[in-house]
């Protein structure tokens, strides 16, 4: 049977599989499930759907609009939907009356989610600079967040639920000065007359490694697709399953003579007299150019190289003499149990992190969701009924 032009297959048994192995560990502190960037190239509804039919009662998806769009499928206000990178333009007022969770780190910030309150009061993260340096307030405008934040809590204009800080994960003793000068900034506000009912620090890889730096709820974003973001440490090291595999089909075929220039600037050559295979894949979809030389796909359960540059919507392989035909199934990467590349195994390749690589892969791959989770509300929307 011919394979699909090209399709990334969503295991939605392997992401719940995951859920519970993340749950187990962090154990008895809650899991903040992460879904930034369309749920790290996944799908974001259906993985989401996935994620509240397992249990899960706490999301982060970077953005208020994709927070509106879970609220728009029926996730409930039983799941607090975290967000915390703002539009300067925003209007608070539709997150505030959907009972968004919004992370702020600046005075002018949260006095805009403040004018924006009505009917309810506005549910609050306090964001705090540890050293990172990407968001939250610094040491030196802390106490004029807090004292707003404080003023407007007692007021009932908001409610603060959380402070948060995120870690540069840079070394052991670095990351650890980090979390006491959150400590620090935390028992400030209490000073302050701020109670902080819940703190969030680690995320993926300090909420594996670093049990201390746990505080009341971890964020965990790639652990849960089966992307370890640790150096030298598989999925199968930990027991998590690669939620993505990316596939395609031969297009076509072609027997070349010896010293063939092979796709843009000849950067190959073939050696002997041999087949190329078109897989029609390129960088628009999200296969980067620098994986020529770099990268192996899998036909067969034998892994070829990607033979001279890749284009924008294509690349060939060198097949030699192997019986390979047009619709045969290509795996860029998968979960490794048939030969073929992790994506983790992509981005040592490429110089970068598995996360990079799934998020890259475009809108125009299919997602495909396989599984025995493909049910409940996920099925639902799959339907077109939510």
């Amino acid at each position: 049977m011919n394979a699909p032009l090209r399709r990334a297959e969503i295991d939605l048994d392997a992401y719940r599989a995951n859920l519970d192995l993340v749950r187990e560990w962090m154990d008895p502190v809650e899991l903040m499930a992460i879904m930034k960037a369309d749920a790290y190239g996944h799908g974001l509804e259906p993985i989401a759907l996935a994620a509240v039919d397992a249990g899960i009662r706490w999301i982060g998806v970077l953005t208020v609009p994709a927070a509106l769009r879970l609220r728009s499928i029926g996730v409930g206000e039983d799941v607090h939907l975290f967000t915390w990178q703002h539009d300067p333009a925003l209007d608070f007022r539709d997150a505030i009356d959907s009972a968004v969770d919004l992370g702020v780190s600046n005075v002018p910030e949260l006095q805009r989610v403040i004018d924006a309150v009505d009917h309810r009061p506005a549910r609050v993260h306090l964001g705090f600079d540890s050293g990172l340096h990407r968001d939250g307030s610094t040491p030196d405008d802390w106490p004029a967040l807090v004292a707003l934040a404080r003023d407007a809590q007692r007021d009932g204009r908001i409610e603060v639920v959380a402070a948060y800080t995120h870690l540069a994960e840079s070394s052991d003793d670095e990351d650890a000065a980090a979390v006491a000068l959150f400590d620090t900034a935390v028992e400030q506000a209490e000073d302050l007359g701020l109670d902080i009912p819940t703190e969030h620090v680690a995320a993926s890889l300090a909420g594996l490694e670093r049990k201390e730096f746990r505080k009341d709820m971890v964020r965990m974003g790639a652990n849960l697709f089966g992307i370890p973001g640790a150096d030298g440490v598989s999925a199968a090291d930990l027991g998590l399953e690669p939620v993505m595999t990316l596939t395609a089909s031969v297009a076509k075929t072609k027997r070349v003579p010896v010293d063939t220039g092979v796709s843009y600037d000849y950067t190959y050559r073939t050696t002997a007299e041999t087949t190329l295979a078109l897989v029609p894949v390129g960088y628009a979809d999200g296969v980067p150019r620098l994986a020529q030389g770099r990268v192996e796909v899998a036909i067969g359960g034998t892994r070829y190289p990607i033979a001279g540059r890749v284009a924008m919507d294509q690349f060939l392989v060198d097949v030699g003499d192997d019986d390979v035909q047009v619709g045969d199934t290509v795996v860029l990467f998968g979960t490794g149990e048939h030969d073929e590349m992790t994506v983790l195994e992509w981005g040592e390749a490429l110089g970068t992190i598995g996360e990079e690589i799934v998020c890259r892969i475009g809108a125009r791959v299919p997602r495909v969701y396989e599984g025995h989770r493909v049910e409940g509300h996920v099925a639902e929307y799959l339907r077109g009924e939510r």
